[in-house]
């Protein structure tokens, strides 16, 4: 069902999703707000890591954080978000996440429209609900969220794509940490992300990852960068201790904003179905993504610069955080699938740093 705002919002509040990699998701669905709302004050309340991801973003007005972790834990930490969004005088939200939690926040805020998916029992703290049929849970992540705007009226842009923002004094700043660590600049970088915050079951095996950087990174005559998280560094320091070559560890070592500069850098990048992975699709960075029991047809990168690597399992995809069965849907991917899938990408040599 599709309906129409009799006037546009002067101030939009958007509930961002709580993961990395979703909201890199919703940024099509966001660009097509900003079209249609082109003078109205956007602000995103996100958790801190969403927070971040979306500062500076060319379709964004203002970010807020949510911390449910700490300012913000319990219920009287949720009264004191929705009094601090009181005072922002919000007349719309546009929920993209789909919890009952989201909803009731705007209500307390008192924003007057509540505009999101009929999910989770809250219906009736929505003023516009979207019903959400099994087709429509089906879709592939971005198309998701694009297909709830639409549904309220929003138009969508003819070639809607994801967009995230890097400052130049972001991208100066790790060229500069970059070099002092042996990279001059214009020197290829291959980036290897080897974690995933879902899960083990998630991970494709160090020593792989170790020979596809090595192969790659001598083809191409790239330096090797590891990335990841704080808890995934003793698996990049695995990779590390298996390769021929000597790769920059900078796993447990960026912020979000600097892994989003690092990754802008990468020439390309070998990663797990990841945040980081979606993140470096929105970047433009070409890219040969390893799923096993996730589903790649909901969460593959939103782009036609990647190469998805997986092998067919009958249990595949399980969603399961651990496996049971002997990682089959993993350990079906060898280091030459993917190197194939990096060669196919760019038959020649991937792209000079900008």
């Amino acid at each position: 069902m599709r309906t129409e705002r009799k006037a546009p919002p002067a101030a939009l509040l958007v509930r961002a999703v709580n993961w990395l990699g979703d909201a890199v998701l919703t940024t099509p669905a966001l660009g097509a707000v900003r079209e249609a709302y082109p003078s109205a004050r956007i602000v995103l309340a996100a958790r801190p890591l969403v927070a971040e991801l979306f500062r500076h973003h060319p379709d964004v007005d203002g970010v807020l954080v949510y911390d449910k972790a700490e300012r913000h834990s319990g219920a009287a930490g949720m009264l004191r978000m929705a009094s601090e969004l009181r005072r922002e005088r919000f007349d719309a939200a546009l929920l993209f996440q789909n919890a009952f939690d989201a909803a009731l926040l705007a209500f307390l805020a008192g924003v007057p429209e509540r505009m999101g998916y009929a999910t989770d029992g809250r219906r009736l703290l929505l003023t516009r609900a979207i019903p959400v049929a099994e087709e429509t849970r089906r879709l592939h992540h971005a198309e998701y969220y694009l297909r709830l705007v639409s549904g309220l009226g929003i138009p969508l842009p003819a070639s809607p794509r994801m967009r995230l923002g890097v400052t130049r004094e972001e991208t100066d700043a790790m060229e500069e940490r970059l070099a002092s660590l042996g990279i001059p600049k214009g020197k290829r970088v291959l980036g290897i992300n080897p974690g995933a915050t879902y899960g083990s079951a998630k991970r494709w095996f160090p020593d792989r990852f170790a020979s596809v950087a090595d192969a790659l990174s001598e083809e191409w005559g790239a330096s090797v960068v590891l990335m990841g998280s704080a808890p995934e560094r003793p698996l990049a320091e695995e990779i590390e201790a298996a390769m021929r070559g000597k790769p920059v560890n900078l796993a447990g070592r960026t912020s979000v904003r600097e892994l989003m500069s690092l990754l802008s850098r990468c020439s390309f990048l070998v990663t797990n179905d990841s945040g980081p992975m979606h993140i470096a699709a929105a970047l433009g960075v070409p890219l040969a993504a390893i799923f096993g029991p996730t589903d790649w047809r909901t969460t593959s990168p939103w782009t036609g610069n990647a190469r998805i690597v997986r092998v067919g399992v009958d249990c595949s995809p399980c969603m399961l955080r651990e496996c049971d069965r002997g990682h089959e849907c993993m350990s079906g991917v060898t280091a030459e699938m993917v190197v194939a899938a990096a060669r196919e990408l760019f038959p020649e040599s991937p792209r000079e740093a900008g």
